[in-house]
């Protein structure tokens, strides 16, 4: 069994500008399973479809614990690196998040912008950039290099102005980056001229969020991409697939 530490620093390795890492986006072990026989070399959780396969709507619908129920599963079925979407920390404190991630096995997370907690409010950057720096002082008291993709939801959201939106988005990375994130997502579908803006901005990988059906992995590490995740769009192909069978037998 390779130990926490090691699979951090693997995880951390694999990002890289230009020359993304894929993280299929699982939500339990048959999933992961199914991602790591077809050659992946680490993996994500998302909140969407984790909280969808418990009955649980998105958004922190399920508790810190039932997720990291979920997640001690498919980090016992796996054995390689997995990072987990926390959505926005569930209102618990850094270490907490840090304690329950490194206990169900996973040594990454994602951390937004949007409150769930407190009505979907949208956090001040400074705010933001500071929960990123006690995520990451939380991991180093514990000895792990945890692997912190800090997200915004001002794309998804259309947070503010859209004339200035992209610049926007910059600054707040900027800030997580300064306060100890490993990579940026400025989650949406963006254009390629605007992914290769966002990379050239921003000190850090971007994580590219893709349609695994439709988009080109190509196309997205040539638009600067250092990550790529799938968010709920493989179940959600998955369940129109198993629709399609299923209708035969209605």
């Amino acid at each position: 069994m390779t130990s926490l530490a090691d699979l951090a620093t693997t995880l951390k390795s694999l990002h890289r500008k230009g020359d993304p890492v894929v993280l299929p986006t699982t939500w339990d072990a048959w999933s992961a399973r199914t991602a790591v026989a077809a050659g992946f070399a680490a993996l994500t959780v998302g909140s969407h479809p984790m909280a969808d396969s418990i009955g649980r709507p998105d958004g922190e619908g399920m508790t810190f614990d039932e997720a990291m129920t979920r997640v001690a599963q498919i980090t016992a079925a796996v054995d390689v690196p997995v990072s987990v979407d926390i959505e926005s920390g569930y209102g618990r404190p850094a270490e907490r998040l840090i304690e329950g991630l490194l206990g169900a096995g996973a040594v990454g997370l994602n951390i937004e912008d949007t409150v769930h907690s407190e009505g979907g409010r949208f956090r001040d950057a400074q705010e933001h950039a500071d929960l990123v720096a006690a995520l990451r002082a939380a991991a180093d008291a514990a000895g792990v290099h945890v692997v912190i993709n800090a997200r915004t939801d001002i794309f998804k959201n259309q947070v503010g102005e859209a004339e200035d939106r992209v610049e926007r988005a910059i600054a707040r990375m900027q800030l997580c980056a300064d306060a100890g994130a490993d990579s940026l997502y400025p989650v949406a579908f963006h254009d390629a001229a605007t992914l290769r803006h966002l990379a050239d901005a921003l000190p850090l990988p971007v994580n590219a969020i893709a349609n695994p059906a439709s988009d080109d992995l190509a196309a997205l590490a040539a638009a600067g991409a250092g990550r790529i995740s799938f968010g709920p769009i493989w179940q959600m192909a998955l369940t129109e697939r198993s629709n399609e069978l299923l209708a035969r037998w209605r």
